[in-house]
This record gives C-alpha cells, structure tokens and sequence, in this order.
C-alpha cells in the first residue's frame, strides 16, 4: 500500500476516535469543580485597576474645559 492510503485509514479510523477523546477532555477539564473561580480571577483582570487618568496641571477635577487652557492641545495644526 501507498502512504497515503494508510495514512487515509489511520485518519478515519483510529485519528478520529484519538481526537473525539481530546475534545471530551478538554470540556471535563473547563468544567471541572473548583476552575470557576480560577476562570472569574482571569475574566476580572481588565477591571482590577480602574484608575482614572490623572487632570493636566493646573486643571481642577470638574472644572470646565476651555479652549484657552494651554493643557489642551488640539489636533489641528
């Protein structure tokens, strides 16, 4: 027989079954008891520093923006 036909068989048969049983594993092991909490910890860590941007000198928290304030830069040239 030719390589790729025995490859070919391998890959319908026994390939298959090897595969089926990874992809079984892997959805045990996502859903185990006790990973939801390691998969929340991992979900969460884009909100774990909400810092806000610090103001510009000279700028007061809640002070209106004018257009004469030096700390606005704009984009036009």
């Amino acid at each position: 027989m030719e390589n790729y036909t025995i490859l070919r068989q391998f890959a319908d048969s026994w390939m298959l079954l090897v595969l089926f049983a990874f992809f079984i594993g892997v959805i045990l092991w996502v859903l185990r008891p006790g990973s939801s909490k390691t998969y929340r910890d991992t979900a969460d860590i884009p909100f774990r520093h909400t810092d806000a941007p610090a103001p510009a000198q000279g700028d007061e928290i809640g002070a209106p923006l004018r257009g004469d304030n030096p700390a606005i830069k704009e984009a036009r040239s």
